[in-house]
């Protein structure tokens, strides 16, 4: 039986639910955000100038219809917990798919062909340090204003056994931001464009296969279920396994093809372009370019390095947080291997502004 409690108490609205079906586990968080996954969907401006008229084509038709048919067959419990959060929130099922397969769909606009240019760019930043002193996956969730007070923990336990924690969208399946779980495993997710031609028409979602990397037992497994051969798209993922004291980075692209990178006491810094899978044609945006930049100008070494690169804004038109009018920092995660922690920081990331702390070694589902 599900069991949905929203607490709007640590700053961030959450629900824990008990384990259960996949479509009640999906109707329960439905109901319980209903209100917000029917502003999301309201405020759109992407889904309802482009996505939804799209959807209306016999072309986008065709597409949405390859790409439910390839994802539900794989994934099917997934796509059950979909069914159950449109009816649980009363939105359309066209418009809870169209958010999901964002990334999937924006390709294959007729304006995006023409102009090269795939949607608005998602902008996101990850340090990456696997030292003994200091490991830290350290991740500024960046997005399109739209999803400011968009966004929601999901804190579940399936049926399986495996709890998650998952910073979600409304309206998305958990997580297309960062997450872990039970057995250890984390993750944070940084947007990568390739190039419209790049893309598979109809195949595997992105947000499925981080819903998926959610049950993940430890890191190969978790390396595993990123790396598909019938992607549409691709992504970056980055994981770590408290247990084994292990960190990569993975960049994934179409036709099964995969770059994973160990994480060690040199730290890494990810924007949103492809760095070490090669031979992916991409669309690089100057965001990425400037911060790259401006990121190898500063040390980090130490967590508080990290945190003070998270918070630079030095270039006002490019800078690493974002402060709108567009693109928004809506928070910064740090996870801590060495203290198996989750922190999640509002406001600038060198304040140090919590809104909420978990502990992934005695954090359970039902955590009160």
């Amino acid at each position: 039986m599900a069991e949905g409690r929203r607490d709007g108490s640590k700053g961030i609205p959450e629900i824990q639910i008990s384990a259960c079906k996949p479509y009640e586990m999906g109707f329960t968080i439905g109901i319980h955000f209903e209100a917000m996954i029917r502003s999301r969907v309201a405020c759109d401006p992407y889904l309802s100038s482009s996505l939804q008229p799209f959807a209306s084509t016999k072309l986008g038709r065709d597409l949405v219809h390859l790409l439910s048919k390839t994802n539900s067959e794989r994934y099917p419990e997934y796509w059950d917990e979909l069914r159950g959060l449109a009816d649980g929130s009363g939105v359309p099922f066209l418009s809870i798919i169209l958010m999901n397969f964002r990334k999937e769909i924006s390709p294959f606009l007729p304006d995006v062909r023409v102009s090269n240019i795939v949607g608005a760019p998602d902008q996101c930043s990850d340090i990456l340090i696997c030292s003994d002193e200091l490991a830290v996956m350290a991740h500024n969730e960046d997005g399109d204003a739209s999803l400011r007070n968009h966004v929601y923990i999901v804190n579940a336990t399936l049926e399986n056994g495996v709890s998650f924690f998952a910073y979600t969208c409304a309206g998305e399946l958990p997580s297309c931001c960062f997450g872990f779980n039970s057995n250890g495993v984390a993750f944070t997710l940084d947007s990568v464009p390739p190039a419209p031609e790049e893309v598979v028409p109809g195949g595997i979602g992105r947000n499925f296969v981080s819903r998926d990397l959610l049950e993940s037992s430890d890191i190969h497994d978790a390396l595993r279920r990123v790396q598909i051969e019938n992607l549409s798209a691709g992504h970056n993922y980055n994981i770590m396994d408290v247990n084994s004291r292990k960190m990569f980075t993975t960049e994934t692209a179409s036709r099964g093809r995969a770059s994973v990178r160990e994480i060690n006491r040199d730290a890494f810094y990810h924007a949103n372009m492809y760095q070490h899978l090669s031979a992916v044609k991409q669309i690089v945006h100057q965001s990425s370019v400037c911060r790259q930049k401006r990121v190898a100008e500063l040390p980090m070494n130490t967590l508080q390095e990290v945190l003070t690169i998270l918070a630079d804004d030095s270039n006002q038109d490019f800078p690493v947080y974002m402060q709108g009018p567009q693109l928004h920092t809506l928070c910064t995660a740090i996870f801590d291997m060495n203290e198996k922690s989750l922190t999640i920081l509002t406001g600038k990331p060198s304040s140090m502004s919590v809104l909420r702390r978990v502990l992934m070694t005695t954090w359970t589902a039902k955590e009160e």
